[in-house]
């Protein structure tokens, strides 16, 4: 008899995800010995290897991945009836887990935590920052709770929640302060500075200059948004970043600051999660505050 424990299956899904005994263990908060020891106790009770282990990573074997799909249906359904577990209609309790992008977090995630723990004591958040495709991912296989990112996801099983749409803003040398500010598409014939591949607002940035991707490699890139703005500070070109993000960013610097005046470029940032998800009424009176707090920090950033 097969005697399968959720435990099975989280460690199972962190080996997968992480492809390393040592970075598995670690998110599991457990000893790579006992991750170790609960993965061979798994492949015992199905007779087969799950995993090929090699000196620098695993990799999942066909069984693994068989199993790696049926493991991850389990553990959504088995987030779904924690969910249950808790009152419908009143206030969020116990553990949240967010997920936000990087091009928000540094500007939002402190006022996001201190105003919800203020108005929710009980409610234990616990934010995860990472690239939009990652979190999507973690999210619909319910790892995450929701999401904060820039919209459209375009995700039929997610529901999207609007908070609030926020300007582009062009970050260039002081010497070029007094020169017209030129139009997006002009952009690409200059020397832009873009986040690395992976980044949302990256992709928004390309399609907003026109720049085809046989064209990107010809453009300077950074990790971050602190990096690009350092960038034009050391005379290496220009960039655009978000209008939230010009207070902290350009602190200590010696940029100008451009506002495009016509068609001004823009996003939305809004809030995902699954429309399985039976919170579904809590979770839209959260984006609700979350909401408020954005637009606050909008409003400020503009000045």
């Amino acid at each position: 008899m097969m005697n399968f424990t959720i435990k099975h299956f989280r460690y199972f899904d962190a080996l997968a995800r992480f492809e390393h005994f040592g970075r598995a263990a670690e998110a599991c908060s457990i000893s790579q010995p006992a991750l170790s020891v609960q993965i061979k106790e798994l492949e015992g009770m199905l007779g087969s290897p799950l995993v090929e282990r090699t000196a620098r990573k695993v990799r999942l074997t066909t069984l693994g991945e068989e199993f790696l799909e049926r493991t991850r249906r389990i553990l959504s359904d088995v987030e779904d009836l924690s969910e249950l577990a808790r009152k419908p209609d009143g206030p969020l309790t116990g553990r949240l887990r967010m997920g936000i992008i990087p091009t928000v977090a540094p500007y939002l995630l402190s006022d996001i935590i201190r105003q919800l723990s203020l108005a929710l004591p009980d409610l234990e958040l616990r934010p995860r920052e990472s690239v939009t495709q990652s979190l999507l991912n973690d999210l619909l296989n319910s790892r995450l709770d929701f999401v904060i990112a820039a919209l459209p996801v375009s995700e039929p099983s997610l529901r999207e929640f609007a908070l609030f749409d926020e300007d582009f803003v062009l970050i260039r040398s002081e010497e070029d302060a007094q020169k017209p500010v030129p139009a997006p598409k002009q952009l690409s014939e200059m020397k832009l500075l873009l986040l690395e591949e992976g980044h949302c607002f990256r992709d928004q940035a390309l399609e907003l200059c026109n720049i085809g991707q046989s064209d990107v490699s010809l453009l300077m890139e950074g990790s971050s948004l602190a990096t690009l703005v350092q960038m034009v500070d050391a005379g290496l070109g220009l960039t655009l970043i978000p209008e939230m993000a010009v207070p902290l960013e350009t602190r200590g610097t010696s940029v100008a600051i451009s506002r495009f005046v016509a068609n001004k470029p823009k996003r939305t940032i809004g809030m995902v999660w699954r429309r399985t998800n039976p919170l579904e009424k809590q979770l839209m009176g959260l984006a609700a505050t979350i909401r408020q707090i954005g637009q606050a920090q909008r409003d400020k950033a503009r000045g």
